[in-house]
């Protein structure tokens, strides 16, 4: 059994509360010293209650790890199955969009349908096989090396096909949302190759879940500048939210209630 003192009960308890803290906030509440504050987070790290970040801790793990692209559509689910229904609504007929690679981005596939005209450009095999059921979606596919992971192509060949195309909305997914770091992947190459797709699209619209928030993959999508809806879930903390609008950026918060 842990034991920890009121002053590291606090510490927790604003975490559970905002998703994350900071070191400085948590001298000034609690009037304790820079020094003591580190040496409480490091024990609650310690004890996996909790992950380092710089200048704080977070409830989440900040790095984004690679998973399959299976074991990531079992994970939020009913979370993704609304975001995915919020994104819909942004889908008109006789649009020319791009659907990215990613799970969020497989559930809004599965429910695209009754379009009079559509045409879809996507390197996810998935997404491709999901949308040939669709008698009036034209899907481009586009080729490349094949990611077994993600089930999606990657690679100048992909970057290539999709150079020759305008598109005039993006629906990206991602592993992570960082404030500062902006959006990322845990890939390099899909990272690449999403930073291509945004190059070719009016409008970019991202859809993650809140577990993705406050979260760095190893390879960089954009800033969020670039990102102009975030679609995500009621999980999301107010200040991450405020912040990402005062950027800019349109934020829907698909409710699961």
């Amino acid at each position: 059994m842990v034991i920890i003192n009121k002053r590291q009960e606090e510490i927790l308890k604003e975490l559970d509360k905002n998703g994350h803290v900071n070191v400085a906030d948590l001298c000034e509440s609690l009037n304790v010293s820079t020094v003591t504050i580190r040496k409480d987070l490091n024990f609650l790290e310690n004890e996996n209650l909790l992950h380092r970040t710089h200048g704080g801790a977070s409830k989440q793990p900040i790095y984004a790890f690679e998973r399959d692209l299976s074991d990531k559509e079992g994970m939020q689910v009913e979370q993704k199955k609304q975001i995915a229904k919020e994104a819909l609504k942004y889908i008109s007929n006789s649009d020319y969009i791009i659907l990215g690679s990613g799970s969020n981005v497989h559930y809004l596939a599965q429910i695209i349908s009754g379009f009079q005209k559509l045409t879809v450009i996507t390197p996810s095999l998935k997404v491709a096989l999901e949308l040939s059921k669709e008698a009036n979606v034209d899907t481009i596919q586009l080729g490349g090396d094949i990611r077994k992971s993600s089930n999606s192509a990657v690679g100048p060949i992909s970057e290539a096909i999709l150079s020759q195309f305008s598109c005039n909305k993006l629906f990206l997914g991602a592993d992570g949302l960082h404030l500062d770091f902006g959006l990322s992947t845990s890939n390099a190459l899909e990272a690449h190759l999403n930073q291509a797709m945004i190059s070719v699209a009016e409008k970019v619209i991202v859809l993650v879940d809140s577990t993705k928030m406050n979260v760095r993959g190893f390879g960089k999508i954009c800033n969020l500048d670039k990102i102009d809806v975030l679609i995500t879930d009621d999980g999301i903390d107010i200040e991450t939210k405020t912040k990402l609008e005062e950027i800019g950026i349109e934020v829907i918060i698909a409710s699961t209630n």
